[in-house]
């Protein structure tokens, strides 16, 4: 599909400089042109990004950037896939966690660790945007303890029977096919947890009420039930003991979480740059005071180190094969998600009560700061990660 003179079909993302600069390009311009007028009354009214759109973004090749090409995507390296979600994010966050899911989320872990079936049976609807996948991970008592949830995944011969309650699900209610971690087996902790696919319209599925929550309101939250749910064993992704190739996966989807951390900042700063210069008080351009300017040189140094630290984090996953070190994935999402928080508060402060107002839309872009730095694994949980791959041991926070 071209618009205005910006040409991209599946074929033409590569990994060289030209593709991403033409792919950030129409972008940049889709996300302005198409989505930032609907992204306020998005958030207002709560609404959940349509399928047409969604089959837009497909029909661009924004699902498949990062998927193999086999299915429908590009095969580009995971950069590629981040520069365009960042430039939605910089606009609209509901728009741009189409493109995360679809390139960071549980499509990643079908792409990378599942059976041939899986992949040919999700990722073309996931890459034209027929159909989203979901991860379910966090439980009512097993939330940053991930490792201690009890959904169960009994394997019957042929079949896997699922019980168990999900929560805090992004795209819950709204996905059509879950990624449900499971305690697969009765050996303890990590060793007893696997994966397996459950598709929503399976008996047994139902979903609570959806989520009111500060930010992050384009995208639904809800909880999922299973009661005796079956789906055939062929459904099954990881087998139990394979919990740290599911959460080394994982680290991709964080990269995605640091990206729209890093959006929220960057846009930020630009609207404070701008607004700063044209506001007056006391006879003179804000600017022109000396706290004014330290402030705006924090909030750019905040976000060039979440940017710098992301591009390294990203820079090692360029095939299929390819994954993150997980060390370089904390230190940028705990870093970026920090910012983000931070550069949006300042940015209030910096447009005082203009700033205070939905007109300008930072309330909105500091409310989902904080949802980003909650979602993935929490800023808190990321400086244990890093002490733990710095020094190559693990933590028991039970003791």
């Amino acid at each position: 599909m071209s618009m205005k003179g910006i040409t991209m079909s599946s074929t033409t993302v590569s990994g060289d400089l030209d593709d991403l600069k033409a792919i950030k390009e129409l972008a940049a311009q889709v996300a302005e042109e198409r989505y930032a007028p609907l992204a306020a009354q998005w958030d207002a009214d709560r609404t959940a990004v349509p399928l047409d759109e969604r089959r837009f973004l497909g029909s661009l090749g924004f699902l498949g950037i990062a998927l193999p090409e086999r299915f429908g995507g590009s095969a580009a390296p995971l950069s590629h896939a981040l520069a365009v979600i960042e430039q939605f994010a910089y606009h609209c966050r509901p728009a741009a966690f189409q493109i995360f899911e679809a390139n960071t989320g549980p499509a990643q872990v079908v792409a990378r660790l599942g059976t041939e079936e899986h992949k040919q049976r999700f990722l073309p609807g996931i890459i034209a945007g027929d159909i989203t996948m979901a991860v379910a991970i966090s439980e009512p008592d097993a939330g940053s303890a991930a490792t201690d949830l009890t959904t169960k995944a009994v394997v019957d011969g042929d079949t896997v029977r699922v019980n168990g309650n999900k929560r805090w699900i992004s795209n819950g209610s709204e996905a059509d096919v879950y990624l449900v971690y499971s305690r697969m087996s009765d050996a303890p902790g990590a060793k007893g947890i696997g994966a397996v696919l459950v598709e929503a319209d399976r008996p047994g599925v139902s979903f609570g009420a959806r989520e009111k929550l500060m930010g992050f309101r384009g995208i639904p939250s809800a909880d999922i039930y299973f009661d005796d749910v079956e789906v055939p064993a062929e459904n099954i992704v990881v087998q139990p003991g394979g919990f740290r190739k599911l959460f080394t996966t994982f680290s991709i989807e964080r990269l995605g979480n640091t990206t729209m951390s890093l959006a929220l900042g960057q846009r930020a700063l630009d609207l404070t740059t701008q607004y700063v210069q044209e506001r007056t008080q006391f006879g003179k351009p804000l600017i022109e005071f000396q706290a004014v300017q330290m402030t705006v040189a924090d909030m750019a140094l905040q976000v060039e180190s979440a940017r710098l630290l992301l591009e390294r984090a990203a820079s090692a996953v360029v095939t299929d094969e390819d994954l993150p070190n997980p060390l370089h994935v904390s230190l940028a999402k705990c870093t970026a998600n920090e910012m983000a928080k931070k550069v949006t508060d300042l940015a209030m402060q910096l447009h005082g009560g203009n700033g205070y107002t939905e007109e300008f839309g930072l309330e909105r872009m500091h409310r989902d700061a904080h949802g980003w730095a909650l979602a993935g694994g929490t800023p808190t949980m990321q400086r244990t990660r890093i002490v733990s791959e710095m020094l190559g041991r693990s933590f028991d926070q039970r003791k």
